[in-house]
């Protein structure tokens, strides 16, 4: 299947300035993502942002670069610019791959862009819990699918909930119980992708804080792929930077 990447990274972050720029052995984060995603097989990799020095620092690494509007609320929005000013068809597809997310797996996006059909206009990814202390989590939202694996709700809460084994055994996963964490990669049909910013916000995910159930609420579909490693964790802290600095600095020896 052929498909699009698009980037989206913003300077400001409140827990890491700069973000999108810092230094991973030797080039910065955004260009380490982009990278990653070229492995993936897309057609084309464009970052979509809204700051100079990032289209300079990805001009100067050879990856494509488009501003954007600075006003967009979320990454999707400022994708879906992106698309439209490429003049897209309506059935292409487009990649939704996080600037803070320089170890992501080149397979896990190119699956994740395989869910996608004419009945189905996104996708997201999501991977096991095997840990009780992820399922009661709330910083890490968990996706319970139908049987064709489409999502039937994201929540931070724990579910399933089993509730004779939680009310026994608190905090304590039970034997032969399966729950799913939730991957912030998306895929979009590029007609849904220009649909999708004009949808009213839904109470749901205002209770949740989760913008993905925006798209269930008005009863559209998000497929799921279901992978059965668990992703690296991308960057959201300077610890985070840390281990993945260390992580290329390792590959770098092992190279040489």
């Amino acid at each position: 299947m052929s498909f699009h990447v698009v980037i989206p990274a913003r300077l400001a972050s409140t827990r890491l300035p700069n973000k999108p720029l810092a230094d991973i052995g030797g080039k910065p984060m955004v260009v380490r993502v982009a990278e990653r995603a070229r492995l993936s097989g897309a057609s084309e990799v464009i970052v979509a942002t809204d700051d100079a020095s990032i289209i300079g620092a990805c001009t100067a690494h050879g990856v494509t670069a488009m501003m954007t509007l600075a006003t967009h609320p979320s990454g999707t929005d400022r994708i879906a610019e992106v698309a439209q000013k490429m003049q897209w068809p309506d059935e292409a597809v487009v990649v939704n791959v996080q600037g803070d997310e320089p170890l992501i797996e080149p397979e896990l996006i190119a699956a994740t862009a395989a869910k996608i059909s004419e009945k189905t206009p996104m996708a997201t990814a999501a991977h096991p819990i095997h840990a009780a202390g992820d399922l009661f989590n709330p910083n890490i939202v968990k996706v319970i699918l139908d049987s064709e694996d489409r999502a039937l709700y994201f929540s931070r809460a724990p579910i399933p909930w089993d509730r004779s084994a939680f009310a026994e055994k608190p905090q304590k996963l039970p034997a032969g119980y399966e729950a799913l964490r939730h991957v912030g990669l998306y895929a979009f049909r590029n007609a849904f992708l220009q649909q999708y910013p004009t949808l009213p916000i839904s109470p749901v995910e205002q209770f949740e804080a989760l913008e993905q159930l925006r798209v269930l609420w008005h009863g559209h579909t998000i497929a799921v792929y279901v992978s059965h490693t668990i992703p690296a964790a991308g960057v959201d802290t300077p610890e985070d930077l840390e281990r993945v600095r260390r992580h290329f600095l390792l590959a770098q020896d092992q190279s040489k």
